[in-house]
């Protein structure tokens, strides 16, 4: 395990990351570049992300990449990020394989252009028995969306005798989202200085920390992870209690 960069303590680590990867139209505006030089530096970032998490030994790592409610962007910088996610899975799958990481994606591809989910799927199989690294991308996600399709699945459950109406509880609906038996996200992460959560896993971190940073997500390397992880170890998790 590799020695972070900004103090931690690593008999405390979270066990699960989430990420709203937020900023890189803004970084790329104050440079005077196009929207779309940001996002292909936010790929980057993601590659620093996955190996600060693999060399801290973190399990779980959630990432937005794609609201249910960026589909509103200019089709040219849509076109754009789907084209960068089908490259980055393309160039990086054998090494992510190869590093013991599964690629889950948490949303619909109904939506997402014939391409760029053939990799998805691509990505999702030959990675699927992997267990250093769960990588959820989420993917035309949306939380409410994500709530309301766990309902249908469990009510059509119960329509058809497979299910009874009062086995369901607050622990077996986690089955019916898209992480399932994954634990809850310890920690939020949210680049640019927005406070918000905007749609993001709202069942799931209910009690989760929520770190918020100013750094744009082009900006956000090993050392801003572990500063992040720093302030979560200072946090006193009640979770309700005294």
């Amino acid at each position: 395990m590799a020695k972070p960069s900004i103090k931690i303590d690593t008999e405390k680590l979270p066990e699960h990351i989430a990420i709203i990867m937020d900023g890189n139209g803004r970084w790329a505006k104050k440079r005077f570049l196009p929207r779309t030089a940001g996002h292909k530096v936010g790929v980057e970032r993601v590659r620093d992300a996955i190996k600060a998490v693999d060399e801290l030994g973190i399990k779980y790592l959630t990432l937005y990449a794609f609201s249910t409610e960026n589909w509103k962007r200019p089709q040219d910088e849509v076109q754009m990020l789907m084209k960068l996610l089908a490259e980055y899975l393309k160039k990086e799958l054998d090494e992510l394989h190869r590093n013991g990481v599964r690629i889950r994606v948490l949303g619909s591809l109904d939506e997402i252009p014939e391409k760029v989910r053939t990799e998805i799927l691509n990505s999702m199989e030959k990675t699927k028995d992997n267990d250093n690294i769960v990588l959820n991308i989420a993917l035309n996600y949306g939380s409410r969306q994500e709530i309301v399709r766990g309902i249908r699945e469990f009510a059509s459950e119960v329509l058809e005798g497979k299910r009874d109406l009062d086995s369901l509880d607050e622990e077996s609906f986690k089955d019916y989202l898209y992480t399932g038996s994954q634990p809850d996200p310890d920690m939020v992460i949210r680049t640019s200085g927005e406070e918000r959560i905007s749609n993001f896993l709202l069942y799931q971190i209910a009690y989760s920390e929520l770190i918020f940073t100013d750094t744009l997500w082009p900006d956000f390397k090993k050392e801003n992870l572990h500063e992040a992880i720093a302030e979560f170890q200072k946090r006193k998790r009640r979770f309700g209690g005294i």
